[in-house]
């Protein structure tokens, strides 16, 4: 056990708070120095700063492992507001699903140039594997930091259309057309598990979402519940299958992304019942919109939003520990783009929501008995933590980066847009009155919102080292 060195000044001293630890709950303080958390004691030591957690809970920061950012307004102007938008919501440490059209050997490093000095928080990236060339380049991606891999299943044929990231200074869309086949699946597959890293994966066949949009389409069918039905679950089903087949045998860590439909869900039981490795993500809009009761376009996503039905099993798997990590599928868009035309069909699909992941989980989970707060700490923070080797953070005990996420599970306010400062100018949940907020945002040792208010500098937040065991 560490003792307090009586004659040292610590940086930060963490008062009379409920502290999260993976041992439970306990009323101590948290001494901090140098970025990094030296003590959990009942001692309060000399420090520089001291921050009285009376009433409050400290869990560790948020680590939201699905951020798509740089794709609507370039890296250096979107890291800038959607670090700003997470960090008003708890996020310690985002996690970027990159998409680069071209090859990774030309342009990451710019890329990461662009990124140093605009986030308010930490961060760091899955890349994502179009073509050949990008698997012969995985490699120089580990050598960068970044672990892991994304695949998108859903993009080909027809419906192989996507945006990819802006070049960094340039407010310019680039529009791509892609074809992520079984076969080059397979081949991202193989190579990720030679290098020892797990793969991202978007879970829809394109074929036959291609398909289904077509009949949907030309019968004249309209909104969320026509978007559901031309995405079906079985679409997702059989993509797991597929990929699940690849995992076992390549020995590979599969972790499926925004997962929401009990279809999927029981299909992700059975192969992980067949000896696949497997990581399940889920995200706040599975949790709390349907297609029955949702109006209008914003909340068109892929995977679709389901069935009431299909919300509560969500929330009944969580229950059951058959879903690891919540990560928010985030997408830093606007109004002018995301209902650029009259029908769903021409609605962008994705929606901002890094801001109100912890307060939608605090509010309709954990106030509501659905979970318990170290449950909570596992799915926003932990899980992550070790799935993606983010070694040093997950865990408020000496050693740890100190990423601390203070919240009032008193505290009620009611949802906005101008709240988070994030590019987008709209939400999903505008106008809900949550109860159970962040109230207080430290990164490495550092506060970085206050209140509502964010008191740190662009350019404070790293990009994370990772090292996967």
């Amino acid at each position: 056990m560490k003792i307090i060195d009586k004659l040292m000044t610590y940086d930060l001293l963490i008062t009379d708070s409920h502290v999260m630890t993976q041992n439970g709950m306990v009323e101590k303080n948290i001494v901090i120095d140098d970025g990094k958390i030296k003590l959990i004691t009942n001692e309060s030591p000399t420090c520089d700063k001291k921050i009285n957690g009376s009433g409050l809970v400290s869990i560790p920061g948020v680590i939201d492992t699905h951020v798509h950012y740089g794709v609507y307004s370039p890296i250096d102007q979107a890291a800038i507001t959607e670090s700003h938008a997470a960090a008003i919501g708890g996020v310690t440490t985002m996690m970027r699903m990159f998409r680069l059209e071209g090859s990774y050997i030309d342009s990451l490093q710019k890329h990461l140039l662009a990124s140093q000095k605009s986030h308010y928080i930490d961060y760091t990236l899955h890349a994502s594997i179009f073509n050949e060339n990008q698997i012969s380049e995985m490699k120089h991606c580990t050598e960068n930091q970044i672990l892991s891999f994304k695949i998108y299943m859903n993009l080909g044929g027809d419906v192989g259309h996507v945006y990819m990231e802006m070049n960094p200074g340039e407010e310019k869309l680039i529009s791509s057309q892609v074809n992520v086949t079984n076969e080059l699946v397979e081949k991202i597959v193989k190579r990720a598990s030679e290098l020892k890293c797990p793969v991202l994966v978007h879970a829809e066949d394109y074929q036959e979402c291609a398909c289904a949009m077509k009949t949907e389409k030309e019968k004249n069918h309209d909104g969320l519940n026509s978007w559901s039905q031309s995405r079906s679950p079985d679409f997702e089903v059989k993509s797991i299958q597929t990929i699940c087949e690849y995992g076992r045998k390549y020995d590979c860590t599969i972790y499926f992304v925004h997962i929401g439909s009990k279809s999927a869900l029981d299909q992700i039981q059975l192969e992980k019942n067949n000896g696949t490795k497997i990581f399940v993500e889920t995200c706040p809009h599975y949790l709390t919109l349907s297609h029955e009761t949702q109006d209008g376009y914003l909340a068109k996503v892929m995977p679709p939003i389901r069935t009431k039905n299909d919300v509560e099993y969500v929330w009944q798997s969580l229950q059951k520990n058959h879903i690891d990590t919540i990560g928010t599928d985030h997408v830093a868009n606007q109004l002018k783009l995301k209902l650029d035309g009259d029908d769903v069909w021409s609605a962008l699909a994705g929606f901002p929501g890094i801001g109100t992941s912890l307060p939608i989980l605090l509010s309709e989970g954990v106030n509501k008995n659905r979970i318990t707060l170290d449950h909570l700490v596992n799915l926003t923070s932990t899980n992550a933590s070790k799935i993606f080797g983010l070694s040093d953070k997950g865990n408020i005990a000496p050693g740890f980066d100190a990423d601390i996420t203070m919240i009032d599970l008193k505290k009620e306010k009611k949802v906005s847009p101008e709240l988070f400062g994030g590019f987008s100018d709209y939400l999903v949940y505008d106008g809900w009155n949550l109860k159970g907020w962040p109230v207080k945002t430290i990164v490495r040792g550092s506060l970085i919102t206050e209140d509502f208010e964010v008191v740190g500098k662009p350019g404070y937040g790293k990009l994370v080292t990772r090292k996967l065991s």
